[in-house]
């Protein structure tokens, strides 16, 4: 008999000192670039997309792979990706710390079209008070200084 899981993940990190330096013109390079790294995981990626600033992953975490390696394994190879195709001429690095939060299946639609509308969301909302209100949902304690 197989492994079954259901373990849905909303990973959300941001770009060293929270710079715009992911350009729209190029964002969905860097985005097929990530559902490659999920992919080559044995994880499904159902929803990816973000801002100049940060990204937001929703994907589904194979029993095989920890989410920390999986975030480092992201961050470190799309660093070098992004550094050697030039797409993104400011880009420094990622920001060492990210957010993960879990859902059941029954949210899995809302987080979905959450993340596939984050130009959206951030007219009216700034990353830090997003991510402020993402924490604050999921019950996680958090000390303002530590979190920007």
């Amino acid at each position: 008999m197989g492994t079954f899981r259901q373990i849905y993940y909303h990973i959300v990190f941001a770009t060293k000192h929270r710079k715009p330096t992911i350009n729209e013109k190029n964002e969905s390079e860097l985005y097929k670039y990530i559902w490659g790294i999920i992919k080559n995981k044995k994880c499904q990626l159902y929803r990816i997309n973000g801002m100049p600033e940060h990204v937001h992953i929703f994907c589904d975490l194979h029993p095989s792979i920890n989410l920390s390696d999986l975030v480092k394994d992201i961050k470190v190879a799309t660093n070098i990706w992004i550094k050697q195709s030039g797409l993104f001429p400011e880009f420094v690095g990622w920001q060492d710390s990210y957010g993960a939060f879990t859902y059941s299946v029954r949210e899995k639609d809302m987080v979905i079209n959450y993340i596939k509308n984050q130009k959206e969301h951030h007219r009216k909302q700034t990353f830090e008070d997003e991510f402020r209100r993402l924490l604050n949902e999921h019950g996680i304690e958090f000390d303002e200084k530590y979190l920007f």
